[in-house]
């Protein structure tokens, strides 16, 4: 209803429009009536009295119709204010459409909400709210229900363009019976929306949570039979909640040992108390049995009995074979903690040993109960504790990172019973989930005695081999200038016999060259790189005739104890060299004992089964002829029992020792194959071990040099040597040595040299005598080389080094020959016409 500014016919009550229209009717046929009557049979002063009352008459009732309508327009603005007012308290804007489309009247939300222009309201509220063709066609149909008078309730969907969006419900239904008029109510239902959308995500998730718990869930009635089951604990009895509720199953069917004799179906589950619990076996539809917890409440009725329960069932067979991997594991790392091959121990914030494995025990030679509860730097060598303590307190205050603390090692000695043990340790720390607190420690310890043994094996190795390698060298330069000077010896003794004055001379030329020869001899055996002429002899024989050489050696204030084992086994040792071992170990006990005392030298065999280690030596299983030098002398202290194989180490004054005995005994024996140990405390003596391999099976005895017994009265010989030398000296003297004897002898400095000779000489050579060290092209070079041209030709080769030096390195060693410097002329001349045969 619209506001007006006059009074329609159409806004008065009917019975108002009788009661005026019945005056208006007396007002005007009244008057008229009795003027006419008057006019016709009356004077004029009745005429004008007529007049003035048909005067009156209608303006009485123009007063009275004029009164009645400003009462109904007072009546009709307080009603529509009234009706106004009710439509602005509203909460959802509204607005009245007539049949031509038009609004008839709307409330204020609706005008603050949707200005609109009012001829065409519907238009503008499909162009203002419907942006999607499906909510414009919701629309039509709307306006098709309002103008055929039907209610009607839909939603629309207007998008922004910011992708938000706003939900509209619109509500329209007609003014009264068969009126063209329509209400459109107008209702933004985002929130509300959003909110019962959130409602149903939080009731799926809680449905979710419910039916896929980790735990069962189920309700059953007074009777045993399921009410409610969520999916987990139907999957356990290899079933579905519609199928056990469907069906109405009861609990007691589950139940893998049935119920119990005498129980009501459902007692061992709704029994007294109201709260219950326990344990039972529940069995599935395809046979899997499982331990439950029963865990319930019961809901009670009016009269207290039993309704349905509320019941929580947890699976507790992953919970015990949780538990029982659990204890597996727990066994399986207690072993590995104290199997470990490292020593592992846990120290507490007080520095207590916590727990140590095996291996920790082992180390320090102690039991648990000694150990564990002791502080951790008592077990460690007073010289350390303070670096240990520093790094202990380090660990423990987080001062580095865990990844740290295991790449730093921390080298301690620990203190077991009956040795230090020299260890690196490797501290981290357990943080309990509460890094910056007190804290636990784990130290691995790993026994580093034998590394550093090897260490100082493999320094003291390195030491022998770069001293050897001198010392090879300078035997292979001295041999060849010992070979001149014997070689031109003997050329001169070849001119001056006995009783020449120049005779004596010469000789003793030629005995000191020996003397060097030997001391050569000794740089060779301690270089481990002398000619040794191995064969097969019994210990006991040999030492039985050094015996007394022995006892000259060491004087008559030390008694010579010889004990020999019995059925020893044979060795394959270079006689010589053995002798020089013992000699040089007999020296060295007789300087030990300068007030006299015992030297016993004791022979046995010995089967070694596990490798067996002497400072830092370690000698490899084998049977082996054991030979214990003992002396009663002064001792070796400790520190100096790492040292004493080192070349030019001694303890004696200076001038007393060249300290290349013990040098020499370790590379004699070493390069033989076998092993040297020592044991002494000072002021106990010392027990020098020998151990030699046991031979067994035949031995080629190696060609050696020519002695004076088997020098050969007739020397001489034909044929053409090629002598390749490149020392100048012993090229000379071996190059008339044979000349004089017969031979035709073509000379070369060098390998290469040789070769150009080969390759342009004219007839043919016998034999080829090379020097194997050569600078440039050596001589094993040399031989294969000339053996690729010349296969058949005979090679004598002459070094200062040991044979198998060279002969290693031959494809084949087949018509090779070895003479060793220095040689004499005699020796040089046999050795060819033993050759050249």
């Amino acid at each position: 209803m619209r506001e007006t500014d006059g009074l329609e016919l159409g806004d008065l009550s009917r019975r108002d429009l009788a009661i005026l229209g019945v005056a208006f009717a007396l007002s005007v046929s009244v008057p008229l009536t009795v003027f006419m009557v008057v006019w016709l049979y009356t004077t004029a002063e009745w005429l004008a009295m007529l007049t003035a009352v048909a005067v009156a008459f209608p303006a009485a009732f123009a007063v009275i119709l004029l009164g009645r309508y400003l009462r109904a327009r007072g009546r009709f603005h307080h009603q529509a204010e009234v009706f106004q007012h009710l439509g602005d308290t509203m909460v959802s804007p509204r607005v009245l459409v007539g049949g031509d489309g038009k609004a008839i009247w709307s409330n204020s939300k609706f005008r603050r909400e949707f200005p609109v222009d009012l001829a065409k309201p519907l238009d503008e509220l499909e162009r203002l709210l419907c942006t999607d063709a499906e909510s414009r066609s919701r629309f039509i149909e709307a306006r098709a229900a309002s103008r055929s008078g039907s209610a009607a309730n839909f939603e629309v969907v207007h998008r922004h363009p910011d992708g938000t969006r706003e939900i509209f419900l619109l509500r329209v239904s007609p003014v009264g019976q068969d009126s063209p008029i329509a209400s459109w109510e107008i209702e933004n239902v985002t929130s509300r929306r959003m909110m019962e959308s959130v409602i149903r995500e939080e009731q799926a998730k809680l449905v979710d949570f419910l039916e896929n718990a980790p735990v069962g869930f189920y309700s059953v009635d007074a009777e045993g039979r399921f009410l409610f089951v969520n999916r987990t604990l139907a999957n356990w009895l290899e079933s579905t909640p519609e199928q056990i509720v469907e069906r109405q199953a009861k609990l007691q069917d589950f139940l893998a040992d049935g119920v119990p004799a005498g129980a009501e179906p459902y007692r061992p589950f709704l029994g007294p108390p109201t709260i219950q619990a326990g344990e039972v076996t529940l069995k599935g539809r395809r046979g899997n049995v499982f331990e439950a917890y029963i865990s319930q409440s019961v809901t009670k009725g009016e009269e207290g009995a039993a309704v349905r329960t509320r019941s929580v069932v947890r699976n507790l067979t992953p919970e015990r074979e949780m538990a029982e991997a659990l204890a597996l594991s727990e066994r399986r790392f207690k072993r590995f903690f104290d199997e470990a091959p490292l020593g592992i121990a846990r120290i507490d914030a007080s520095g207590r040993v916590a727990d140590a494995n095996a291996a920790f025990r082992k180390l320090l030679e102690m039991s648990a109960a000694e150990i564990e509860g002791g502080d951790i730097l008592s077990f460690v060598r007073e010289d350390d504790r303070s670096e240990m303590r520093r790094r202990l307190d380090a660990v423990a205050a987080g001062e580095s990172t865990p990844a740290e603390n295991i790449r730093h090692a921390t080298e301690a000695r620990l203190r077991g019973k009956s040795r230090e043990v020299i260890a690196s340790l490797f501290i981290t720390r357990l943080d309990h989930g509460n890094p910056k607190g007190p804290s636990d420690l784990v130290l691995h310890v790993f026994d580093m005695t034998e590394l550093k043994q090897l260490e100082m094996q493999f320094a003291h190795s390195q030491r022998m081999q770069a001293i050897g390698q001198l010392a090879g060298g300078i035997a292979h330069d001295f041999n060849n200038l010992l070979t001149a000077i014997i070689g031109f010896s003997d050329l001169l003794l070849l001119r001056h016999q006995p009783g020449d004055t120049s005779f004596g001379d010469i000789m003793q030329i030629k005995q000191n060259s020996n003397r060097a020869a030997n001391l050569v001899r000794q740089l060779l055996a301690f270089s481990r790189q002398q000619k040794l002429q191995p064969k097969v002899l019994n210990i006991t024989d040999a030492l039985s005739e050094l015996s007394h050489l022995l006892r000259r050696l060491i004087g008559e204030n030390i008694e010579l104890k010889m004990v020999h084992g019995r059925d020893l086994h044979l060795v394959r040792v270079d006689q010589g060299q053995l002798e020089q071992v013992i000699i040089n170990l007999a020296v060295n006990a007789r300087d030990a004992m300068p007030r006299g005392g015992q030297l016993t030298i004791r022979t046995q065999n010995e089967s070694v089964a596990i490798p067996l280690t002497r400072g830092a030596e370690t000698l490899a299983p084998g049977e082996y002829i054991r030979v214990d030098v003992i002396d009663t002398g002064v001792g070796i202290p400790r520190e100096n029992l790492t040292r004493i194989f080192e070349p030019f180490f001694s303890t004696k004054e200076v001038g007393a020792g060249t300290g290349l005995g013990l040098s020499t005994v370790y590379g004699i024996v070493r390069q033989t194959g076998g092993f040297v140990l020592v044991d002494s405390e000072p002021g106990a003596g010392a027990t020098f071990t020998i151990y030699l391999p046991r031979h067994r099976g035949e031995v080629r005895q190696l060609a050696g040099t020519i002695g004076e017994d088997q020098k050969r009265t007739d020397l001489t010989g034909v044929g053409t040597v090629l002598l390749v030398e490149d020392e100048d000296a012993v090229r000379l003297f071996s190059a008339r040595a044979l000349r004089n004897k017969g031979y035709k002898v073509v000379e070369a400095k060098t390998g290469e040299s040789a070769l150009e000779l080969l390759g342009n000489f004219d007839g043919q050579i016998d034999l080829m005598i090379t020097d194997v060290v050569m600078p440039q092209m050596d001589g094993t070079t040399l031989i294969k080389t000339v053996r690729e041209q010349r296969p058949e030709l005979r090679v004598i080769c002459i070094s200062g080094y040991a044979e198998e030096s060279f002969r290693n390195r031959l494809d084949s060693t087949a018509g090779v020959h070895f003479l060793p410097k220095p040689f004499t002329l005699e020796q040089l001349a046999g050795k060819v016409k033993e050759v050249m045969r």
